[in-house]
């Protein structure tokens, strides 16, 4: 009869192995593949970010629309306020998009921000849809950050 010193180490080496086994090179093409790609521009121009389909769905990717509403009786375009990203530079974006998994940052002022209402002086029209989950994740991968 075994000890159970002796089970317990089987037990723990086999799932080390299994935990293991996965950790060799990657092969095949979706291992080759980043969850996003980043168009290369010129410098000072910002870059769109393709992201594919399994990657918009890891981080919860949603999106809303720009809206215009009346504000103190005037017709302003407002964006939801998790749409809005800052950078660096505390400079205002938001991450726009007109084709499928591909997002494009996309200047803006603020006016005013009320609540989850972000009233623009400036920014993209109307209509626009903007990421308002998954914009920072969008900001790393086109700053490259974590590659």
């Amino acid at each position: 009869m075994r000890s159970s010193k002796h089970v317990w180490t089987g037990v723990l080496l086999a799932a080390a192995g299994l935990a293991t086994a996965g950790c060799g090179a990657a092969t095949g093409a979706a291992a080759e593949e980043p969850p996003a790609a980043v168009e290369q521009v010129a410098e000072g121009e910002i870059p769109a970010v393709t992201l594919k389909a399994d990657a918009a769905e890891l981080i919860g990717l949603q999106t809303d629309t720009v809206r215009e509403e009346k504000v103190d009786g005037v017709p302003r375009k407002v964006v939801s306020y998790g749409a809005l990203l800052y950078d660096a530079k505390g400079d205002t974006y938001v991450y726009g998009t007109s084709t499928p998994l591909v997002f494009k940052r996309v200047k803006l002022v603020v006016d005013t921000i009320s609540g989850d209402r972000v009233v623009l002086t400036d920014g993209p029209p109307a209509g626009t849809t903007v990421v308002t989950i998954g914009a920072a994740e969008l900001f790393g991968a086109e700053s490259e950050i974590g590659d």
